[in-house]
């Protein structure tokens, strides 16, 4: 995503915040816990760290206390994604096996695969290569079974850059 529109979701889930309150039931409204986990969300897509650290903590409260698993395990990936960037790789991958057990129980695969893609990043920055090849393979074939063409494009790309 470009620097931009990371910017003008941003500044629309935040204008959101003004308008909505706490879930009332499932699916029944837009909350701020939908909003604070979106931000975190496409904090992690965007490399934010400081704003995964806001909102990823806000989000992992809130999911928490409505026993939202999905969202939690979203707050997950978008923590591991935080201690990453702040070269803590045990942390991170402790935060990436929370998501993908929550994922699991779920049978979310795509979020499983994003996960699995993450996991691949960390290997690959530990310069685990074979590892990271393991996880971007597995996310891969997620992704295509489920036809998410996007993201399996994003996955060949950073297996194939590992293959030079």
């Amino acid at each position: 995503m470009a620097e931009g529109e990371f910017a003008l979701v941003r500044e629309y889930l935040e204008q959101g915040l003004q308008k909505v309150s706490w879930p009332t039931e499932w699916g029944s409204m837009g909350s701020d816990l939908d909003v604070y986990t979106m931000l975190a969300d496409v904090a992690a897509g965007h490399g934010d760290e400081a704003a995964i650290r806001h909102y990823a903590g806000l989000a992992e409260e809130m999911a928490t206390h409505c026993g939202h698993r999905l969202y939690q395990g979203i707050a997950h990936r978008a923590w591991g994604v935080a201690h990453r960037l702040a070269n803590e790789p045990g942390e991170a991958e402790s935060r990436f096996n929370q998501a993908l057990e929550l994922f699991g129980k779920l049978d979310t695969r795509w979020q499983i695969g994003r996960t699995l893609a993450e996991l691949g990043d960390l290997a690959r920055t530990r310069q685990a290569l074979d590892e990271a090849r393991d996880y971007f393979a597995r996310a891969l074939a997620m992704f295509e079974e489920m036809k998410a063409t996007p993201d399996a494009a994003r996955t060949r790309v950073a297996l194939e850059s590992m293959n030079l």
